[in-house]
C-alpha cells in the first residue's frame, strides 16, 4: 500500500472516533438533564388540647361540704378550697358565678345581705383558731354581694397545671338589722373556664 493510501486510512478511523465521542457526549448531556430528586417523607402529628377545671376540698380531691349553718351578723365562713387547671391548655378567662336556689333577703340584698370573698395563695391556706393565714403571695380575686357573675383576673389556673389555693369566705355585715332575721338561702358557686384562643404555628 502507498503511502498516500494509509494517510487516507488514518484520517477516515480518526474522524470516525471524533464522531462516536461527540454522540457520547450529546447523550451524556440528555441524561444529566433528566435526573430527578426528593427529600425522605416528614412525619407531623397534630394532637387536640385538653381543657379540664375542678375544685376540691385543700389537698385533696372530695368535693367540697360547704355549709354555714346559722350565721349572725359580724360572722364571717371560710372554707379553703383548691381550684385546678389539670389541662394542657391555657385559659383565656375563668369566671366565679354563684346562684340562689333558694332566694332570700340574705342573697337579694346586695348591700346589708351576705357578703362574698374569693382570695387565692400560692401555698395552702394555715388555720389558727378562726383565723386563716397564708405564707406565700395572695391574690385577691373578688370581693363583694354573695351573687356573682365575674372573672377571676390574676388567677393563677388561668395556666395550664396552676393551682390556686382559695380560701372562700362568706360574711353578715352588721348593718342590716333585724330585716335578715330568720333568712334561709341556699347558694351554688360554679367556676367556668374558657380555653384562650388558638395560634398559628
Amino acid at each position: 500500500m502507498s503511502s498516500t493510501a494509509r494517510r487516507s486510512t488514518v484520517a477516515k478511523v480518526v474522524g470516525t472516533i471524533g464522531v462516536v465521542g461527540a454522540a457520547a457526549a450529546v447523550a451524556g448531556l440528555g441524561t444529566f438533564g433528566g435526573f430527578t430528586a426528593s427529600t425522605s417523607p416528614v412525619d407531623t402529628a397534630v394532637d387536640a388540647g385538653t381543657l379540664s377545671i375542678d375544685v376540691s376540698q385543700a389537698g385533696s380531691s372530695a368535693p367540697i361540704p360547704a355549709t354555714a349553718g346559722r350565721i349572725m351578723p359580724g360572722q364571717t365562713y371560710s372554707f379553703p378550697m383548691d381550684l385546678r387547671n389539670g389541662g394542657d391548655v391555657d385559659l383565656s378567662r375563668l369566671v366565679i358565678t354563684s346562684q340562689a336556689s333558694a332566694s332570700s333577703k340574705l342573697d337579694s340584698d346586695a348591700e346589708h345581705g351576705l357578703q362574698l370573698s374569693v382570695r387565692s395563695c400560692d401555698v395552702d391556706w394555715v388555720r389558727s383558731g378562726d383565723a386563716w393565714s397564708c405564707a406565700g403571695d395572695v391574690v385577691d380575686l373578688y370581693a363583694g354581694p354573695v351573687l356573682v357573675d365575674q372573672a377571676l383576673t390574676g388567677a393563677r389556673s388561668l395556666t395550664a397545671g396552676g393551682v390556686d389555693h382559695l380560701l372562700t369566705s362568706v360574711s353578715l355585715p352588721t348593718t342590716g338589722g333585724n330585716a335578715l332575721q330568720g333568712e334561709t338561702s341556699t347558694l351554688s358557686v360554679v367556676f367556668t373556664g374558657t380555653q384562650r384562643g388558638g395560634t398559628d404555628r
